[in-house]
């Protein structure tokens, strides 16, 4: 099908591959640079493909090939902060979001959900890698993959990750990770037992506040 025109809460800025968008009525479209993106789309990258988007208060997410991320809700008005309200959901894959006007203003109204887990972001800058058996060609240390469930990173501020067991805080330049059950604490891990979320030059370049650290990140998802 013909991708879709540039409407929406969102923008496709930057794409590297294919990314596959499925609507709420339905519809499925292959994405262009210059396509919007809309309330309830299911976004998929495929296999090698990197995407960056620009929502509508200026904030930026970055998706990894073969990721899967939803877009629940995207609410932003410049002049009624009441209204604010941001919830995606990632389904798979990996991700990298950096802040905009809304987590500035309404840090409490903007969250991720990943596998039952709530993370609020605030004004910060991060990036998730969730595994459920799919994550065999990321590397750590001893040559080993990473372990299944949600690996996160916090670059700039820090969010709040909750779930039926707690909530647990996460700080610029720590390292957290949670096992796929939902009802799982996440915990703080060292930071050579951490994952680093990373693009490549072409994606990253520019992206928020921490774009600079991200010019010296290349590649895919990785420690």
């Amino acid at each position: 099908a013909d991708a879709a025109g540039p409407s929406g809460v969102g923008q496709l800025t930057h794409l590297s591959g294919a990314l596959v968008a499925k609507h709420a009525d339905g519809k499925v479209n292959y994405l262009s640079v210059g396509s919007g993106v809309n309330e309830g789309d299911v976004l998929a990258t495929q296999e090698g493909a990197y995407a960056r988007l620009k929502f509508s208060d200026g904030a930026e997410l970055m998706l990894a090939p073969s990721s899967r991320l939803t877009v629940i809700t995207y609410a932003f008005a410049k002049n009624t902060p009441g209204r604010d309200r941001v919830e995606l959901r990632l389904l798979k894959g990996a991700m990298r979001k950096t802040t905009g006007a809304i987590a500035r203003r309404s840090g409490d109204r903007v969250k991720v959900v990943v596998s039952g887990r709530t993370i609020g972001m605030g004004n910060a800058h991060f990036g998730i890698l969730y595994c459920r058996g799919d994550c065999g060609e990321i590397r750590m240390p001893g040559n080993v993959p990473p372990k299944d469930g949600m690996h996160l990173d916090v670059a700039a501020g820090a969010v709040t990750v909750t779930n039926s067991a707690g909530t647990q805080r996460i700080k610029a330049g720590q390292f957290a990770f949670a096992l796929p059950d939902a009802r799982a604490a996440p915990a703080i891990v060292p930071a050579r037992q951490g994952i680093q979320v990373t693009m490549p030059l072409a994606i990253a370049r520019t992206a928020g506040p921490a774009g600079d650290a991200e010019r010296s990140e290349p590649g895919c998802p990785t420690q």
